[in-house]
């Protein structure tokens, strides 16, 4: 399965699926946050709005481009596309992590610690596989530049896989999952997503993992 993920079709399909729930959620809330429709269970990130706007627009535009990284056709014959595509994936990724550390600042968790250091340390995270997705690509280092971008887009994403399971029970109950259980199953999926891009990223060429950083 990995081997087959490691080609660009099926990865960009693949990645195409995983984040369309967290994609259209984000544009919901894009539009919702202006006009103050959004769920009553959100209301608490009206404290802080600018970071929470900011979040949703940022979360929508990396989803969207993360995908478009891994179109050859893309890379190959529209190098021009490709760069500003990259341009914004990297700028709406370095927003997302920024923001997101400015929301867990700002606003009082309903969450358990658990996920509130989870989203503190893979909010950090995400900003460095970025950044060393910038040195790689300005070293021409393309493999190493690739396997970067995987790894920020698993960790900017990575609520993808428990959207998956949670989504269809907030649809039904009108609530989202809490507790300790809930929470666990959360960054437990957020971590199963990096490893499923770290094997990715060893499966399509081993030497990635041996580049030093």
């Amino acid at each position: 399965m990995f081997r087959l993920f490691s080609r660009p079709l099926p990865l960009v399909l693949g990645l195409a699926v995983f984040s369309a729930i967290p994609v259209l959620n984000a544009l919901f809330q894009v539009f919702q946050i202006p006009s103050g429709s959004y769920p009553e269970d959100s209301a608490r990130l009206a404290l802080a709005p600018i970071a929470w706007f900011a979040h949703v627009l940022a979360g929508a535009a990396f989803g969207i481009t993360g995908p478009m990284q891994f179109v050859r056709a893309l890379r190959h014959r529209f190098g021009a596309l490709h760069r500003v595509t990259g341009r914004i994936f990297v700028l709406s990724g370095a927003v997302l992590g920024l923001s997101g550390l400015s929301l867990l600042a700002q606003v009082t968790s309903v969450r358990t610690p658990v996920v509130d250091i989870a989203r503190g340390l893979f909010g950090l995270a995400l900003l460095i596989a970025l950044a060393l997705a910038m040195a790689a690509i300005r070293d021409r280092d393309i493999l190493r530049h690739r396997a970067w971008v995987i790894r920020a887009y698993a960790i900017g994403m990575g609520l993808g896989a428990v959207a998956l399971v949670f989504f269809p029970i907030y649809v039904v109950t009108g609530q989202p999952p809490m507790g300790l259980a809930s929470d666990i199953l959360l960054v437990g999926s957020w971590v199963t997503t990096i490893a499923i891009a770290e094997m990715i990223i060893r499966r399509s060429s081993p030497s990635i993992a041996r580049v030093p950083a």
